[in-house]
């Protein structure tokens, strides 16, 4: 499916000229070819449409593994007792939507963003850890990196979790990973205010966090429903679903520069304005022949969820 946004001669062109200077690089090269940010106002086109998760709740959040094909989901894990316990499900798909796997998170948190870092064949997951209860839901306190591994039910105190805190004193932690930079994105409350934070992923691994950039999250944009970093740029998505924003909805992507903090772009979002319930969950970056998309998901349905994801492709 494709938003019916208009495609004009010179978005084709910036298309075109990006996807040629990009064609032939390896995706973690593609950041030093493709500098600049995605167009906002750029028609959306799907990834996938409509596709059942491993649990039947909401989908929170998702990444994409650019080097093995895969997309994982965060959700609340169906059947637990609320979602103040924090426990979550992580499905693996593949690029079509098909199940290929799944993982059980127990008193994590509640999955509002993940990131991937591909290793070979294999796949290791960052997310938000230690989740404690705050207006009752469950928000991770630490962030942790673990193996995906089929079937495996992990702990907040499992030995296959190594945990971070790249900032003392952080709370309401989150991540995703740019696989442009390989930069680890954090997202956390400072004490006053939620912060971006973002570190060489490599720094944060070794125990000695080199922090690169660090701004604030402007106020006033909506219900955060999570973020994707290209380059010197991230991207916030904001937004409810039908029954409290009915359609066209207020779904909102938000682009700030991470070296100053300055918001540069705003724009509403329509992509698979069709569905059923529609709420905005997750973002990522797919990246294709070395060229970069930049990804939404949408959760539908009034009885068991189903996942959408769109992209846009333009730079400027």
């Amino acid at each position: 499916m494709t938003s019916s946004l208009p495609v004009t001669r010179r978005g084709l062109l910036k298309l075109g000229a990006g996807v040629a200077a990009t064609a032939a690089l390896l995706p973690t090269e593609a950041a030093s070819a493709a500098e600049g940010r995605f167009e906002l106002t750029a028609p959306s086109t799907s990834l996938i449409w409509r596709k059942a998760l491993y649990n039947g709740t909401v989908l929170q959040s998702f990444t994409i593994d650019n080097t093995n094909g895969h997309i994982y989901t965060a959700q609340v894990k169906n059947g637990s007792a609320s979602n103040a316990a924090g426990d979550l499900c992580l499905t693996k798909l593949s690029l079509s939507g098909a199940i290929l796997g799944h993982m059980y998170l127990m008193g994590f948190g509640h999955g509002v963003q993940i990131g991937v870092e591909p290793s070979g064949s294999s796949a290791y997951l960052w997310t938000e850890t230690d989740g404690v209860t705050s207006e009752g839901s469950s928000r991770g306190t630490r962030l942790a990196r673990f193996k995906f591994v089929n079937g495996q039910t992990l702990t907040t105190s499992s030995s296959a979790l190594t945990k971070y805190l790249p900032i003392a004193d952080a709370t309401n932690t989150t991540c995703t990973i740019d696989p442009s930079t390989n930069r680890l994105i954090m997202r956390y409350w400072g004490g006053s205010s939620f912060r971006i934070a973002a570190f060489p992923l490599a720094s944060v691994k070794g125990g000695a966090p080199d922090k690169v950039f660090d701004i604030a999250q402007p106020g006033g944009l909506g219900t955060f429903q999570g973020y994707a970093a290209y380059g010197n740029f991230v991207y916030i998505l904001t937004g409810n679903s039908y029954d409290i924003a009915p359609p066209p909805g207020n779904t909102y992507i938000t682009c700030l520069d991470l070296r100053t903090g300055a918001q540069v772009q705003r724009a509403r979002s329509v992509a698979g304005k069709s569905l059923d319930f529609r709420e905005p969950e997750g973002m990522g970056i797919h990246i294709v022949s070395g060229a970069p998309r930049l990804c939404l998901g949408l959760a539908s349905e009034q009885g068991p969820r189903l996942a959408s994801i769109f992209y846009k492709t333009e730079l400027i």
